[in-house]
């Protein structure tokens, strides 16, 4: 039967919701909001131009391989996150999502610079998209964004869209994010990581209250993610509890969510039980609520939820 844009349309709403229609409510049915994926064929997937495959690092890093780490866990959902190595070509990323209806969300990497940006973006979010991940390069100069066209329609689409835009960002740019989110109140904003505080040391002050001030803006959320690069960067992490909870507190639950950054949570020694193990088992402060929007609630709302296409 040939398929319409309506039925399209209809399927992958479908899609997206029929893995929790089908999983039993409660403890468990866990999102991951944070997992890259690669395969080793890259002649059907070629990389970008600037990287070998020397540089991917496993070499693969496929769903059925994610499923081996995240499935014993009660994670079931996950939200992928476009990988460098393919750049602005999301096709891998989204032949996975269909390969795998209801499991994957994405978010994808488009070109601000290239012409039809809102077009790119809405086809995308027609296949399943429910992000754009912007980045602070070294390249770049960040007070560009500020002035950016293609920045603009990015920030006003996403919003028009009722999707989000997903800075992965150093803590030096959260006063420039803080301003983008004051210009586009209606946009919803995913921070990547806690903005990579304590990444290259100890979380200076004024940084933990440049990432918590961003929380006076209703529609901006965090990622509890990447713990195995961040502070004393060993499990059981418990070291990243204090932030944890001036995240928590300032943001709510309902603007948190836990992601693991598999595969990298998966390597030298790592592992992705004590990735979820922190927010689900260990941190006594986070109440059952709590972990039950963090764990999954706050991912779904976002991630899983129907766009405006």
């Amino acid at each position: 039967m040939k398929q319409t844009r309506r039925t399209f349309l209809a399927s992958s709403a479908a899609a997206l919701t029929g893995c929790h229609l089908l999983s039993p409510s409660g403890k468990g049915n866990w999102i991951d909001a944070h997992v890259h994926v690669w395969t080793p064929d890259v002649e059907k997937y070629p990389l970008t131009r600037g990287y070998a495959v020397s540089d991917m690092q496993p070499p693969s890093f496929t769903p059925e391989q994610l499923f081996a780490h995240c499935k014993p866990e009660g994670v079931n959902r996950i939200v992928l996150i476009q990988m460098s190595y393919y750049q602005t070509d999301n096709r891998y990323m989204l032949d996975m999502m269909r390969a795998h209806p209801g499991v994957f969300s994405g978010v994808a990497i488009v070109d601000e610079h290239a012409s039809g940006l809102a077009e790119t973006m809405r086809s995308l979010v027609q296949q399943g998209v429910r992000g754009f991940r912007i980045h602070s390069g070294k390249e770049r100069n960040l007070s560009d964004w500020l002035g950016s066209p293609g920045m603009a329609t990015l920030w006003k689409t996403a919003a028009e869209l009722k999707v989000s835009v997903c800075p992965l960002i150093n803590p030096d740019t959260l006063p420039l994010l803080d301003k983008m989110c004051e210009w586009y109140p209606d946009t919803s904003v995913v921070v990547d990581h806690f903005a990579r505080l304590s990444m290259a040391g100890p979380a200076k002050p004024e940084e933990v209250r440049n990432l918590l001030r961003l929380a006076r803006h209703a529609k901006t959320h965090v990622k509890a993610s990447a713990f195995y690069a961040l502070g004393a960067k060993k499990a059981p992490y418990t070291d990243m509890g204090p932030l944890v909870r001036q995240v928590r507190d300032a943001f709510g639950p309902q603007r948190v969510m836990w992601a693991s950054d598999c595969p990298f949570q998966v390597e030298h020694g790592h592992t992705y039980h004590n990735a979820i193990a922190i927010i689900r088992d260990r941190l006594d402060f986070l109440s059952e609520q709590d972990k039950a929007w963090m764990l999954r609630d706050t991912a779904e709302k976002v991630f899983f939820s129907a766009a405006a296409v």
